[in-house]
């Protein structure tokens, strides 16, 4: 799905605020306490996100009932607009997870119009310390990741001081054994392939790339643009075609969730010259599907691509 435009971005912010304005005209404020689980004792879990819902979900285990609002993998996260039922399900939750750095700037109108009594509120931007103009997809960094399931936990226990030491269980497992493979994968790729050029259709990719020792040679400048639904450069065009008409490019990463025309064109010129490529998206594939399978199946795609490039 292609991300849209810099004319049509605007729009969609002016038409996403009416839409904001409608859910909490429809929706109201609320200061009571929400009911956790719909009565059944588990605390009531939302992420806006389902890659980190997926991570808060099993760290929270049957103590906690989790929600995510953004699940499509067919849809752009980035141009999402919230909906009447994602106002009742945030007015609803114990405990929000927002990815924030600009990802989903609805959900802060969203808490504020339907404030809640006790509500723990996790901006996973702020707490990594991403400036608001950085990348947004923090998920696609190991050390994010840990960081962000450090402080899932945390809230969890502030939510629910007495079943802490239950959390702490569910934390050291999800980190110890449930996310062995995916960091056994991280470290081989790392081992076997860090210096490799590759390049990419978008800044998702960047903090994987970063954590893997790639040598990611697309232009930032481009990287962000398309990521932010903006026009690239020319000169980052050109030195990409470049790049992939010399074969410079080893392996090409490429956004199944982000197609623009420029985009397109280089995945193309890619095929033509018979380059490697893989792909990787925004939010879990398929849908229901958890963190750590989806992490290691693209990880997995990615060191083939790299091996067949590279005879590795």
């Amino acid at each position: 799905m292609a991300r849209p435009g810099n004319s049509k971005r605007v729009m969609a912010a002016a038409l996403g605020a009416v839409a904001v304005s409608a859910v909490v005209v429809g929706c109201g404020s609320s200061t009571t306490s929400p009911d956790t689980g719909g009565g059944s004792g588990k605390l009531e879990v939302v992420a806006t996100i389902n890659a980190w819902g997926s991570i808060a979900a099993q760290l929270g285990g049957d103590k906690v009932h989790e929600s995510s609002i953004i699940t499509n993998p067919d849809t752009d996260p980035h141009a999402y607009e919230p909906t009447p039922a994602d106002a009742r399900t945030i007015a609803g939750a114990k405990v929000v997870i927002a990815n924030g750095i600009g990802y989903d700037a609805w959900s802060g109108k969203l808490l504020a119009a339907n404030p809640g009594k006790d509500r723990v509120e996790l901006d996973i931007g702020k707490q990594l310390g991403v400036a608001d103009d950085g990348n947004p997809h923090q998920w696609y960094s190991p050390d994010s990741v840990t960081k962000v399931v450090e402080a899932i936990t945390d809230d969890y226990k502030k939510a629910d001081p007495a079943d802490a030491a239950y959390f702490d269980t569910q934390k050291t497992q999800f980190l110890d054994a449930t996310l062995s493979k995916y960091r056994g994968l991280i470290a081989d790729i790392k081992a076997k392939y860090a210096g490799t050029p590759v390049g990419a259709s978008e800044s998702i990719f960047s903090p994987l790339s970063d954590a893997l020792g790639l040598n990611l040679i697309t232009p930032p400048t481009f990287l962000k643009a398309i990521s932010e639904g903006t026009d690239p450069a020319p000169a980052d065009k050109s030195a990409i075609d470049a790049q992939i008409a010399t074969k410079t490019v080893k392996v090409y990463v490429y956004n199944s969730q982000n197609s623009t025309p420029d985009v397109q064109a280089q995945v193309d010129a890619v095929n033509r010259q018979g380059i490697a490529e893989t792909t990787v998206t925004e939010t879990l594939s398929p849908e229901n599907a958890t963190f750590q399978d989806w992490q290691t199946g693209q990880l997995q795609a990615l060191e083939d691509a790299l091996h067949r490039a590279t005879g590795k």
